[in-house]
């Protein structure tokens, strides 16, 4: 079984459409949308979910207003400001630390388990997929992606299923980091931006010192020639196979509205570009 990774230095560089049209491609597979702070793969794919479970991590206060003596020393310890001066907790500024629970003289606080968010496993018209809401302002989004890949994997293995396809979050912290743990090939999307490039370097240097294989796609090929040539002299430079590169088109907007993939929207078009990125794509992962 392989597992590959579709991930970018920024947001917006069309990495989900480009896992949606992969979704389509190659031998049957599990789907994992691990970017789970704002996860949006569900928009082209229309899972139908067969099971949800709550997702649990970290602790948060209740405060028993009948035992509270209002001394005080909840808000005097308190670094994050989450209790008001009439006693009450705020969970949105609570970090879960239990300093009120420790100094509280009248055990009128206790810890109990905070749930975050909800982790689903879903049918699509591509396979199963594994993904995953986390809640307003929630954090430990990281344990939650792995989360999400541990259950991918599990899923793949009890179905005998050859791959694991993961969009994976944006950027370059925990969340990435928990994207590419395990994976056999990191895909990287960008766009021919300043921006696209120089975020396009640090995930680079991201899978480099993880020692994870990568390859490059290019998407919104067109818009800017003289950035567009520093993404291929940086690919050259530093080893990094191109898959090919996508041209800037209203068809990948036309295809979300229709909830459809660019592979199922335009098979004749950009579809064509998916089965030869694909072409391309499969020997790398297969090495």
């Amino acid at each position: 079984m392989k597992q590959l990774v579709v991930i970018s230095g920024k947001g917006g560089t069309g990495k989900t459409s480009v896992t949606a049209a992969l979704a389509g491609l190659g031998p049957e597979k599990v789907l994992a949308d691990c970017d789970v702070d704002a996860a949006d793969l569900h928009l082209i794919l229309h899972p139908e979910i067969r099971q949800r479970r709550p997702f649990v991590s970290g602790e948060q206060p209740t405060l028993a207003p009948e035992l509270c003596t209002a001394c005080g020393l909840c808000r005097e310890h308190c670094r994050f400001e989450a209790i008001t001066e009439d006693f009450v907790i705020l969970p949105e500024h609570c970090e879960g630390c239990g300093v009120c629970e420790y100094v509280c003289p009248a055990e009128a606080v206790t810890m109990h388990p905070r749930t975050c968010g909800e982790q689903y496993r879903s049918d699509t018209r591509f396979g199963p997929m594994i993904h995953a809401a986390l809640g307003i302002g929630e954090e430990n989004s990281g344990k939650l992606v792995t989360s999400v890949r541990q259950e991918a994997k599990e899923v793949a293995e009890e179905l005998g299923r050859r791959l694991v396809l993961v969009d994976g979050s944006p950027g370059v912290g925990c969340p990435v980091i928990a994207s590419l743990t395990d994976a056999d090939l990191a895909v990287l999307v960008a766009e021919p931006t300043i921006s696209a490039v120089h975020d396009l370097k640090r995930v680079h240097e991201l899978t480099r010192h993880f020692k994870m294989p990568s390859a490059l796609i290019i998407n919104k090929s067109g818009i800017n020639q003289e950035q567009e040539q520093h993404l291929l002299d940086y690919c050259r430079e530093q080893s990094i196979p191109v898959l090919g590169s996508l041209p800037y088109d209203e068809t990948f907007t036309k295809a979300q509205i229709a909830g459809q993939s660019v592979l199922e929207f335009d098979p004749e078009g950009l579809g064509k570009n998916m089965h030869e990125i694909w072409d391309r794509l499969e020997p790398l992962l297969n090495h």
